[in-house]
């Protein structure tokens, strides 16, 4: 059976794909089972057996850490072209974090089995794997560092702060949107909804942002980057 054009396009974008040969990407992409998740819908839960490896085609998904009391730590969001799930497919673990689709997401599902032959064959894939990984616990271990070390108000502003970089500039300032809820929101920095709300409500009365619903406008991004050595 040949694979669709549309798998292999796919699977070339991937990092840890790269330099494969097109007889490689094919068997790949021969293999690869495509899945259709809607919104919330979970690929695979923290604890459960590793059974392959997922790739992003449409949609983005988010990578995730439960408590017994049900709060969630957004760990990262991995979009279009991004593989998730190296990390046990090589230490023989379960599933290190949970993983739930954003908005409707369509994803390649390739089997361990199928991953561990192309590893055999192909060497420098596992490098990759690596490397792709060490960029993960970097962005962890700043995670943790935040948390550690920093205040609501603050990891808030830095959330502002980098969604400004790709915001709409206005005759107003700078336009983003925020998360449908503040509990996502919460999730993503670390805390409760309570308190991103009340945040958000503070910045607002001291005319740092101003909203409208969940659009938010910054008038002055260097002043709110100014809050972030501030607010500590």
């Amino acid at each position: 059976m040949s694979p669709s054009p549309q798998a292999l396009e796919v699977l070339r974008r991937v990092p840890i794909f790269n330099g494969l040969t097109e007889t490689e990407v094919q068997f790949l992409a021969e293999r690869a089972l495509l899945r259709n998740y809607s919104k919330g819908e979970l690929l695979f839960t923290e604890g459960d057996a590793c059974t392959g490896l997922f790739v992003v085609e449409s949609g983005k998904v988010r990578i995730f850490k439960s408590s017994p009391n049900g709060r969630e730590q957004i760990l990262t969001i991995e979009g279009p072209g991004s593989s998730v799930a190296e990390l046990p497919l090589f230490d023989g673990g379960t599933y290190p974090a949970s993983t739930a689709a954003v908005g409707d997401a369509r994803i390649y599902f390739i089997s361990k089995q199928d991953f561990h032959s192309l590893c055999l064959v192909h060497p420098q894939v596992p490098l990759k794997v690596l490397k792709v990984v060490g960029g993960r616990l970097r962005k962890l271990v700043g995670i943790i560092e935040e948390l550690s070390f920093t205040t609501v108000r603050s990891r808030l502003i830095s959330v502002l702060v980098r969604h400004a970089k790709a915001g709409k500039k206005t005759s107003a300032g700078i336009e983003i949107q925020l998360p449908a809820s503040n509990q996502e929101l919460a999730s993503e920095i670390g805390t409760v909804r309570e308190l991103v709300s009340r945040n958000l409500s503070r910045l607002q009365a001291e005319e740092l942002i101003s909203m409208d619903g969940k659009t938010v406008t910054i008038p002055d991004l260097r002043r709110l980057q100014a809050e972030l050595e501030t607010s500590e």
